[in-house]
């Protein structure tokens, strides 16, 4: 059986970890893609330098030319400037949005038929941009941004419980950005729900919801705290992780349940706009959204962040 072939736009910090992965993971061969002469070409070759050690037989190749990305099954995007410390996500949409452009067009032109995972910020445009640009149906294109939310969601909880992030399952919805929504009460611990554990902690209900206040405050901030500690960019290893767990749930057909921002047809009361919500990831890329019952709380905070959605996009 031939193997998948996975482009991967933009060979930047998190191109180069998302190229190595996608090889340690062996799902398929690997195009780095840069406008950068010789940099995907080098970052590829030192990564292909490896695999007698790490055991894995994927043909990885760095490339300057959009030629080179034909007829690839799946395609991750991560093209454009990241933040730099001060910076949100939003005052990067003017230079991204000229970027995204010639990328989508490339994408467009050479794998017609490709999934693709945006993950470039500010994500909520980027992906609408790439999607109306490309005009792939709305199961095809998506963005990375709920999977990455959650998962630093649940780190605060695993650390803050003592407990493994295995055992920890917690959602965010909504925008990527400072008003994204992570999902308390839906947060548990192996089945127990966190505010339960915490109130026990504690023995003390307001304690409690002290401590989950800011711990919601510190996922919505954790990127601005990564670009603040850094200074000369953006968190790079836990966004390649999560946007090749969507990719590999593609590829191999995993119908995994995912929070991904994908583009909305009335559910969750959002007409053609892309939010962050729930999804099934198989083989057909988004087989559905699934749609949760919000408290009246919950839907104010998802209406705020879906506001803030469209301000974005409409600046477009």
């Amino acid at each position: 059986m031939a193997r998948k072939k996975i482009a991967l736009i933009g060979g930047g910090q998190i191109g180069g970890v998302l190229a190595q992965l996608c090889a340690t993971r062996e799902l398929g061969d690997v195009i780095l893609f840069d406008v950068v002469e010789g940099m995907p070409q080098g970052k590829t070759l030192d990564i292909s330098e490896a695999a007698p050690v790490d055991g894995f037989d994927i043909c990885l190749k760095g490339a300057n030319s959009y030629e080179e990305i034909a007829g690839a099954d799946l395609i991750v995007v991560t093209a454009g400037l990241p933040r730099k410390p001060g910076m949100s996500r939003d005052d990067l949409i003017a230079t991204n949005s000229k970027i995204m452009q010639s990328v989508a067009e490339g994408i467009k032109q050479h794998a017609p038929n490709a999934f693709v995972i945006v993950i470039s910020n500010p994500l909520d445009a980027m992906v609408t941009l790439c999607q109306r640009i490309t005009g792939f149906p709305k199961n095809r294109v998506m963005g990375m941004a709920g999977v990455l939310d959650s998962a630093r969601f649940a780190a605060f909880i695993a650390w803050e419980l003592g407990v493994s992030v295995k055992d920890v399952n917690a959602m965010v919805l909504g925008g990527h950005g400072d008003d994204m929504v992570p999902l308390v009460r839906y947060a548990n611990v192996f089945g127990i729900p966190v505010m339960e554990l915490l109130e026990k902690k504690y023995k003390s209900a307001e304690k409690a919801k002290e401590v989950m206040d800011a711990m919601v405050k510190r996922t919505a901030n954790a990127g601005g705290e990564v670009v603040g500690l850094l200074k000369t960019g953006s968190a790079f290893f836990s966004p390649a992780s999560c946007a090749v767990s969507m990719a590999e749930a593609i590829l191999r057909d995993q119908r995994r349940v995912l929070p991904v921002c994908a583009l909305l047809e009335g559910e969750y009361g959002v007409n053609g706009y892309y939010v962050g919500v729930p999804c099934i990831l198989g083989a057909n890329g988004i087989e559905q959204v699934i749609e949760i019952n919000l408290n009246a709380e919950e839907q104010a905070l998802m209406n705020e962040s879906v506001s803030h959605v469209k301000a974005l996009v409409d600046s477009l």
